[in-house]
């Protein structure tokens, strides 16, 4: 990976050029693990390119073809993809199987107790297979249910959710998840079990209580929506360059994806979007408004860092709240964020989990080098700033092939110069 990218922008001053986004990555991998619950009654269309849903899905292929060994253990390697180990934990938990689930040196520095200690609350033959609480697993499927209702803390990720829901409806006695505390990123919640809908799967939710009884997958086929990440690195360029517009077909005006809520947030700066034929088209034609309001990521922390790279940018100082799930990302977002900000001048202070922008030395320096911690979306987000900055390094530049593998060949096509070095 160590191949940085010298990025600058030397194209035209108005820049108007249409993207075709790869598919959403969340969708992709929850419609994958779908797929293999349903033993292939459910199709899947438009995969991502994505390594993660690459990762995911040559992971379910191999498991479909192996025969079932519980005195030798099968390695089942995730590499950097964090939903592709949560998803698994409870995949392979329910599986007919002996395996170790096991991933990269910073994938074992992410907690995975939660969810770990939840499917064993269910029944779940589960072990850490070196450090309490974090992959590597040793686990023996199926379990064997003793319990159909656990309870699971909801702010801490999403995706242990969705990881069990996906398998309620194969377990024997289904399963009903209670709540704890106030629920992150609820809109990844809500796109697992409408794509479980898509394919038969029915729920009930009441209040801090989600059951999902035993049933059967129904014949059927998941399309993918491109991705609402990914759109979020073009909201930025309109955002920070002169004069622009932006037009990515195929994403729907009504979208299971919770980062599509970039839409509206995006107005705060001054961005439009319209709906066009076939998808979106956005510019700036507005004036930033809103921005003494403190604007909560909670829902959307994968939105947070381009977000938050725009607003320093721009010179606002604006506060955020919602971002605590950051910290158990790909890296510590958190303190990337803080470092590379440096770089330009802005300072991000944590107080009370409220997180505030402190503008006053912003600056652009001739050149800068921006440091990506092994995250996708550190380089994505940042990428931008090269309208501003005369030669933005991005350090470990292909990075991106985590969410996104085309994004500077995309880049070049807006007019941006990306140069390997």
């Amino acid at each position: 990976m160590h191949k940085n990218a010298m990025v600058s922008f030397k194209g035209a001053q108005n820049i108007n050029t249409e993207i075709q986004l790869t598919g959403s990555k969340s969708e992709c991998n929850r419609a994958l693990i779908i797929k293999s619950l349903s033993k292939n009654l459910v199709k899947v269309e438009n995969l991502s390119n994505a390594a993660d849903t690459v990762t995911l899905n040559a992971i379910l292929a191999d498991l479909d073809t192996i025969d079932t060994d519980h005195n030798l253990a099968k390695t089942v390697d995730v590499g950097p993809a964090g939903t592709a180990m949560r998803f698994l934990s409870a995949y392979l938990s329910a599986k007919n199987g002996n395996f170790l689930l096991t991933g990269t040196e910073r994938m074992k520095q992410r907690p995975i107790g939660i969810l770990a200690e939840a499917l064993k609350a269910i029944g779940a033959n589960i072990s850490y297979a070196e450090k309490e609480g974090f992959p590597p697993l040793s686990i023996k499927g199926p379990l064997e249910q003793t319990n159909a209702q656990i309870k699971i803390k909801g702010d801490v990720s999403s995706q242990y959710l969705s990881a069990l829901l996906m398998v309620a409806p194969t377990l024997p006695k289904g399963l009903t998840l209670e709540i704890e505390g106030e629920l992150t990123s609820k809109p990844y919640v809500e796109m697992t079990l409408a794509m479980l809908a898509e394919c038969g799967i029915s729920h009930e939710w009441n209040g801090n209580l989600i059951t999902i009884a035993p049933q059967d997958f129904k014949p059927s086929t998941l399309i993918v929506e491109p991705d609402w990440s990914a759109a979020s690195y073009w909201y930025s360029i309109v955002a920070l360059a002169e004069n622009a517009k932006i037009s990515l077909p195929h994403l729907r005006d009504k979208s299971l994806q919770g980062d599509s809520q970039i839409k509206s947030i995006m107005e705060i700066f001054g961005v439009s979007t319209t709906k066009t034929s076939n998808g979106i088209s956005f510019e700036k034609n507005q004036e930033i408004k809103d921005t003494d309001k403190v604007l909560d990521l909670k829902t959307c922390p994968d939105l947070a860092q381009t977000i938050v790279v725009i607003a320093a940018a721009l010179g606002l100082n604006m506060a955020f709240t919602g971002l605590e799930t950051l910290k158990i990302k790909e890296t510590d977002r958190v303190a990337a964020l803080q470092n590379e900000l440096a770089k330009i001048g802005v300072k991000l202070i944590e107080d009370n989990l409220v997180y505030t922008l402190d503008c006053s030395n912003l600056n652009f320096p001739k050149k800068v080098s921006i440091a990506t911690y092994e995250d996708h979306r550190m380089a994505m987000a940042f990428a931008p700033l090269a309208l501003l900055i005369e030669e933005l390094e991005i350090e470990e530049c292909n990075v991106v092939e985590k969410s996104y593998p085309y994004f500077w060949e995309d880049l070049k096509k807006a007019g941006f110069t990306v140069v390997s070095i």
